[in-house]
């Protein structure tokens, strides 16, 4: 009978000690899952944090182009105004000369 009993202890203790194993291992299971887990969040925020870096560099780079395409727009308008405006004055002066002169025309 005694050996029966020591048989049986040896087993609850052999099985307390699987069971120990198990849990052992399933904690590293659930540690390496959530490692694997916190590594691809990162590496997600690291994507979308690069991501929303381009997209900002880009919109940036264009707003500049687009700037300068509008300043090379106004700096023409400005200048074929300024030209218009030494044409009117050109002609407005010789208007006036040949007012005071009293000639006509441009052969008189």
């Amino acid at each position: 009978m005694r050996d029966v009993i020591r048989k049986m202890l040896q087993a609850e203790a052999e099985a307390k000690r699987i069971v120990q194993e198990a849990e052992t291992q399933a904690e590293q299971i659930r540690a390496d899952a959530r490692k694997k887990a916190q590594d691809l969040a990162q590496r997600a925020q690291q994507e979308t944090a690069d991501e929303v870096q381009k997209i900002l560099s880009d919109a940036e780079d264009q707003a500049r182009r687009e700037k300068q395409e509008r300043i090379v727009q106004i700096a023409s308008a400005i200048e074929k105004e300024i030209a218009m405006d030494e044409n009117f004055r050109r002609e407005s002066v010789e208007t006036v000369v040949r007012a005071v002169l009293g000639t006509g025309g441009a052969g008189d």
